[in-house]
């Protein structure tokens, strides 16, 4: 049986651009500070990823920097399978560290859920997702890598495309955790393609608007960060919606009783 998130896609109303940007800014001022801990616990897992990949690789810049002073050409005198482990080696480790920031990207929407509605809601742990669901993660990741690998090698325009529906995949995802990892993603290309323009706009600007930090000596990148997922969480909000509570979505017409009543 297909799930009901389809339905409430197809009753979506429209999203209005200002609108979920002037509540967004009003939002972020309830969530930055929880938005920052999101932001430097994300860090701490791509630091320790960073310092792997490159530490292999500090000879050779030593060497580099070396031949820079004394003009000869630095070797990279590595064995092929020490090349292609060190690659499989990475690829594995990038994945179980996207995996654990998305399960931090998806904790915040719950955060984001209840200082919008003020409620005293259980928003659990920050690698809550996590339960249960690594397996799910885990492929879902992947279908987004590989995704947006052929929307690249297709002359990267595709990439304008494919970016609106892989945004929300978190926001989808995040309130439907019960989806599998196909619907999750029929999901997002569904709702993605109805609002593709206005959900394309409000990612442009909040991506603008969450790199002013760099303007605070960079640091406070941090801060504003993760102002990109609020638009999309009001994009969920304002079209997909809630089950429970006022906010519950608008239930799709029934077109068999419209069409009996002819």
């Amino acid at each position: 049986m297909e799930h009901s998130i389809f339905k409430r896609i197809e009753a979506a109303p429209k999203p209005d651009f200002g609108d979920i940007l002037t509540k967004s800014f009003n939002l972020f001022k309830e969530v930055w500070t929880q938005g920052l801990l999101h932001g430097l616990l994300s860090m701490a897992f791509v630091f320790p990823f960073i310092v792997i990949v490159y530490i292999p690789m500090i000879p050779f810049y030593i060497e580099a920097f070396e031949a820079s002073q004394y003009g000869y050409e630095p070797s990279f005198d590595y064995a092929p399978a020490a090349i292609v482990g060190y690659a499989l080696l990475i690829l594995v480790l990038s994945f179980v560290m996207q995996i654990f920031v998305f399960a931090i990207n998806l904790h915040f929407y719950r955060v984001m859920k209840k200082a919008d509605f003020q409620t005293h809601e259980d928003t659990g742990g920050y690698f809550t997702y996590l339960k249960g669901n690594f397996g799910k993660l885990f492929v879902l990741n992947l279908a987004v890598f590989g995704i947006a690998i052929l929307a690249a090698l297709l002359c990267y325009l595709p990439i304008f495309y494919v970016m609106v529906p892989l945004q929300l995949i978190a926001p989808i995802f995040a309130f439907n955790s019960e989806l599998s990892v196909s619907d999750t993603i029929k999901a997002s290309f569904k709702l993605g393609n109805r609002f593709w323009l206005i959900i394309f706009g409000l990612i442009i600007v909040s991506s603008m608007i969450a790199q002013l930090g760099i303007l605070a000596c960079f640091i406070g990148v941090i801060v504003t960060a993760y102002f990109v997922h609020i638009p999309m969480y009001y994009v969920y909000k304002d079209t997909i919606g809630f089950t429970e509570g006022p906010t519950a979505a608008p239930e799709a017409p029934d077109t068999g009783a419209i069409n009996e009543s002819f």
